[in-house]
């Protein structure tokens, strides 16, 4: 079952991000050695513990470059790599700044992202997933755009998309409809936010690889958070919060690969000994309440 779970590295390639306790977890410099090593650290870890699926981004700063140093050719044939287009990272290893990315899914943003990913990993990824797809975003729409993702598909990368907001079903949906370029999707699902299930089941029914990420919300599903409804039934029933939250993903039969956010080798440890309970639903949330606590989080 490791092999189901993948490393996220969101909260490894920049000093900054929303998780609960971030601050606390990494060094206390923060400085690019310092995230580089402890990177490195966590990529051999999981990989040592059976973890075949890395996930980054042009928008988790220097994400994509830790892991491309990182690669063997050996372990390169071995490995299957994710990552995301679409936002671009901007707050200069800051976190302190007032914006840390910003979001742009237009043609112009893919034909200056795709080359810097490429060099930064020493080649292509198996997944390019166009970063938090909403509503609100035109790239559905975008005949050049789409025809140009699918030159990238036709050459054996496969194309997707990440979602994000209340609307996750909704757009993920719109994205099956299209009947191509896409067949891979990364959403956010945890015991908190279930209302993407349905969709994800559809896309996987589809012929999809679905990759299910924030499975400890942001650290909500996690000790970070105190004590909580869902902290203190872990606890009665003698479990970590995150090992009973990534289990609940983990056990979803349309989940291909659950991401760890880990950045520490105590975290990965305690997310890689996950434990499989029932269907918890009573800790859901509605979502524009579990999206409106998210929006809240602070930058640390």
């Amino acid at each position: 079952m490791t092999a189901r779970i993948g490393l996220g590295l969101a909260a490894l390639g920049r000093p900054g991000y929303i998780n609960l306790g971030h601050d606390e977890d990494l060094p206390p410099a923060r400085a690019v050695e310092d995230l580089r090593r402890r990177t490195h650290d966590l990529l051999d870890q999981a990989w040592h513990a059976g973890v075949r699926y890395f996930d980054a981004a042009r928008s988790y700063g220097l994400a994509e470059t830790f892991l491309g140093e990182w690669l063997t050719p050996e372990r390169r044939t071995e490995l299957t790599i994710g990552s995301k287009w679409g936002y671009t990272y901007v707050a200069d290893w800051r976190t302190d700044a007032a914006t840390h990315e910003v979001k742009d899914h237009s043609l112009a943003t893919f034909e200056r992202q795709w080359p810097e990913t490429l060099q930064a990993l020493g080649g292509p990824p198996d997944f390019y997933l166009v970063h938090s797809l909403t509503s609100d975003s035109p790239a559905l729409g975008d005949k050049q755009l789409l025809d140009r993702l699918q030159e990238l598909a036709d050459s054996d990368v496969r194309v997707g998309l990440s979602t994000s907001g209340p609307q996750q079903a909704e757009t993920l949906r719109r994205a099956i409809e299209l009947d191509g370029p896409f067949s891979a999707v990364q959403s956010t699902w945890n015991v908190l936010e279930t209302s993407a299930g349905a969709a994800l089941a559809e896309a996987h029914d589809a012929g999809w690889f679905v990759v299910v990420k924030e499975v400890v919300a942001n650290g909500r599903l996690t000790a970070k958070a105190g004590e909580t409804p869902f902290t203190a039934f872990a606890h009665q029933h003698g479990v970590a919060p995150d090992s009973l939250a990534i289990g609940a993903a983990v056990a979803q039969p349309w989940a291909d690969v659950v991401l760890s956010g880990a950045i520490t080798a105590e975290q990965l440890a305690s997310n890689l000994a996950f434990h499989v309970d029932g269907p918890l639903v009573e800790f859901v949330q509605q979502p524009d309440e579990y999206w409106t606590e998210r929006s809240a989080l602070p930058w640390i």
